[in-house]
C-alpha cells in the first residue's frame, strides 16, 4: 500500500459529518509504560476513551491515541485531527510518509521506520475520511487538549 493510494481528500458524494478529534499519547521513559486518549466532538456530542500499553514509546502513545480515535468513527466523516504531537503531523503535512514509503519504509538516514505497523493502519483509516491535522501547543491551556493529556497520564498511571 503506498501513501498515494490513500488520498487523504477523496471525493465528497454526500455532505460528511464534521468531527473534531482531540488526541494525545503519554509515557513514562524510565518503566516504558504509556497512555493514550482521544475525544471525539461531534455537535453537542462528547466521546472520550483512553488505554495503556507497556514497552512503549511516547511516539507510539501518540499513534495509538489517532488510530483508535479514527476507528470510533463509523462512517466517513469530515475530520479535524488537534494533536500536541509534532511526529504525527508533520509525517502527514510534510511528506514524511510518502518518503519514507518510497523508500522502502526506510528514513532518511536509511534506518527502518518506527511505529510502521501503526503508520500503516493510519493510511488506511485516513482514507476514509476527509482529514484536516492541526496542532496545538502542549500544556499551554486549550482546554480539551489539556483533558486529553489527563486522561493518558491517568491511563499510564493506571495501567488499563
Amino acid at each position: 500500500m503506498t501513501l498515494t493510494d490513500f488520498p487523504h481528500h477523496p471525493p465528497a458524494k454526500a455532505p460528511r459529518k464534521a468531527v473534531l478529534i482531540y488526541t494525545d499519547g503519554s509515557c513514562d521513559t524510565a518503566s516504558r509504560r504509556g497512555g493514550w486518549s482521544y475525544l471525539l466532538v461531534y455537535g453537542e456530542h462528547r466521546k472520550t476513551a483512553s488505554g495503556s500499553a507497556s514497552d512503549t514509546t511516547n511516539n507510539r502513545m501518540e499513534l495509538t491515541a489517532a488510530v483508535e480515535a479514527l476507528s470510533a468513527l463509523t462512517e466517513p466523516c469530515a475530520v479535524t485531527l488537534v494533536t500536541d504531537s509534532q511526529y504525527l503531523k508533520k509525517a502527514f503535512s510534510e511528506g514524511w510518509l510518502r518518503s519514507w514509503q518510497r523508500n522502502g519504509w526506510r528514513t532518511a538516514g536509511k534506518q527502518p521506520v518506527k511505529n510502521r505497523d501503526l503508520w500503516e493502519r493510519l493510511l488506511e483509516l485516513t482514507a476514509r475520511h476527509q482529514l484536516t491535522w492541526r496542532w496545538t501547543r502542549g500544556h499551554a491551556g486549550d482546554p480539551e487538549n489539556e483533558l486529553v493529556d489527563r486522561l493518558a497520564l491517568q491511563a499510564r498511571q493506571r495501567g488499563r
